[in-house]
């Protein structure tokens, strides 16, 4: 029987396997924790932009979309770039803990407050893309003018290349590849398939992965899993205790996902306060940047430490 041909690739249900490596965290951390910020306002798509469509993909309007441009959606983004922001940058800072920037270049591109903040805390920015684009109903030559163009726009405005890239949908069977050829990226993030970084080799030359995670996000708050910050807390606290336990004999890492128009209301970002506090009173605990644990990765474990090939 002919099978239909699968480009792209392979699959690895195997990976570390029962004995994953020692990361070798700084300090001998038992545990990496890495928190998100996604900045993806105002790149979204709306009718200013000419899109013919207003998305209202994680807000709180719980509701099908509309024909027409959809005000209240808008201003639902609006509040995360206005306000929500500000909230989560002040929970940081007055905490000293750094973080991760998910960067849409377009949204960044509009709020040069917002990028100024982020140049003063020291956080590093992964590219998000350039704006909310469904990167596997691209051609090759569409995809990698997003890449080239969402680049270009994030280093012109930081001043440095972004080193990690995520895909705001999902990426295409080319995304890897194509952002092996365009080059200075350290690694990507767009796997959810371990809690350890991995090498992979595409189109020959070695290339870093950094896996995020959906799980702790608070993609929750909107799709049905949780409805208060207390449970938001709880959820986050139950993951990092358990990989602390965990890491007494395999440390490991943890991403926490947040949306400027989620988090950043008062009610969810008390749960991401008492979650921060909860952190730092924790031994063992390596709370760090994304590019931090590239870096290290990349050090301590270099290529061809546990590598999977890709086309």
């Amino acid at each position: 029987m002919d099978h239909p041909r699968c480009d792209g690739p392979p699959r690895d249900v195997i990976g570390y396997g029962p004995t994953p490596p020692n990361p070798q965290w700084p300090g001998g951390a038992r545990l990496a924790l890495n928190i998100v910020l996604n900045y993806e306002e105002g790149s979204e798509p709306s009718f200013p932009d000419g899109d013919g469509i207003t998305e209202s993909g994680l807000t709180d309007g719980g509701y099908a979309a509309a024909p027409g441009r959809d005000l209240a959606a808008e201003g639902m983004f609006e509040y995360g770039s206005r306000v929500g922001f500000w909230r989560l940058m002040r929970l940081l800072q007055e905490r000293s803990m750094p973080a991760t920037i998910f960067g849409c270049a377009l949204a960044l591109e509009r709020n040069p407050p917002a990028v100024q903040a982020i140049q003063a805390a020291g956080f590093d920015v992964c590219c998000h893309g350039r704006r909310w684009v469904h990167h596997n109903g691209m051609d090759e030559a569409q995809e990698r003018q997003e890449i080239a163009v969402a680049t270009q726009s994030l280093t012109a405005l930081f001043g440095t290349a972004p080193a990690g890239w995520y895909c705001r949908y999902g990426p295409s069977l080319n995304t890897r590849r194509l952002l092996v050829e365009h080059g200075g990226y350290l690694y990507d993030s767009d796997a959810y398939n371990d809690e350890l970084p991995y090498w992979t080799v595409v189109a020959g030359t070695p290339h870093l992965v950094v896996p995020y995670g959906l799980t702790n996000n608070d993609a929750k708050f909107v799709r049905g899993g949780i409805a208060t910050g207390t449970q938001f807390f709880e959820m986050l606290r139950d993951a990092a205790d358990m990989l602390l336990r965990e890491g007494a004999r395999a440390p490991k890492m943890m991403s926490v996902g947040l949306h400027l128009r989620l988090a950043g209301h008062p009610s969810r970002a008390a749960g991401v306060e008492r979650f921060l506090d909860w952190a730092a009173s924790q031994d063992g605990l390596w709370i760090t940047r994304r590019i931090d644990v590239a870096r290290h990765w990349r050090a301590v474990h270099p290529f061809p430490f546990q590598t999977e090939v890709s086309p």
